[in-house]
């Protein structure tokens, strides 16, 4: 979208949040959108059980009030995130995400499993192993050594560290996902 003469930043943020709102209408004219929706919306499909697993979990962190759907709220608190959202909010996000469980603290069994999840999904190879790149992490940041990582050691540790801050940041980085969404929304228009 370009700038034309007499267009508002406001303006284009509306016009953007409509073509979100349509959209999100048109895929789930129910208003909610369901694990299986989440899946087909952003276009997962065939994907190994570790894979899944992972997804869940993500769409279980977007679903906050925790009803088993994504309302239109949650979904455009999911998008603000993933495209303006600050470090420390992305970091709150990522904490969450890992944390499989739910027992407050990553374990490297979780964090294994989403990090190949993560890369199956986005189709990356790296030149670290997964269980390089876990162990890695553990050895960085896991201060007290009892293999879990707390909130406090995961938020400083990973702020303190540059090259596992970016590549936490790129390994999670969802907006080519939105950017397939906007091509879509702009062939409807």
């Amino acid at each position: 979208m370009g700038n034309s003469p007499g267009t508002s930043v406001e303006e284009l943020q509306a016009c953007e949040s409509h073509q979100w709102y349509r959209k999100f209408m048109t895929e789930c004219p129910s208003g909610v959108l369901t694990y299986y929706e989440f899946k087909q919306f952003f276009g997962l499909r065939n994907l190994s059980e570790a894979s899944n697993a992972y997804v869940l979990t993500m769409f279980s962190t977007f679903d906050m009030n925790g009803d088993g759907y994504i309302d239109f709220m949650e979904y455009v608190a999911a998008l603000s995130l993933v495209l303006k959202g600050g470090v420390q909010q992305k970091l709150r996000w990522y904490f969450k995400l890992y944390d499989v469980d739910r027992s407050g603290y990553i374990d490297q069994e979780e964090l294994l499993q989403i990090i190949k999840s993560i890369r199956a999904i986005n189709g990356s190879t790296s030149e670290i192993s997964a269980e390089d790149f876990a162990n890695m992490v553990f050895e960085k940041i896991d201060v007290d050594g009892d293999g879990e990582l707390s909130y406090d050691e995961f938020m400083e540790g990973i702020q303190n560290d540059e090259m596992l801050l970016t590549t936490l940041t790129e390994s999670l980085d969802l907006t080519h996902i939105v950017s397939k969404i906007q091509e879509e929304m702009r062939a409807n228009t």
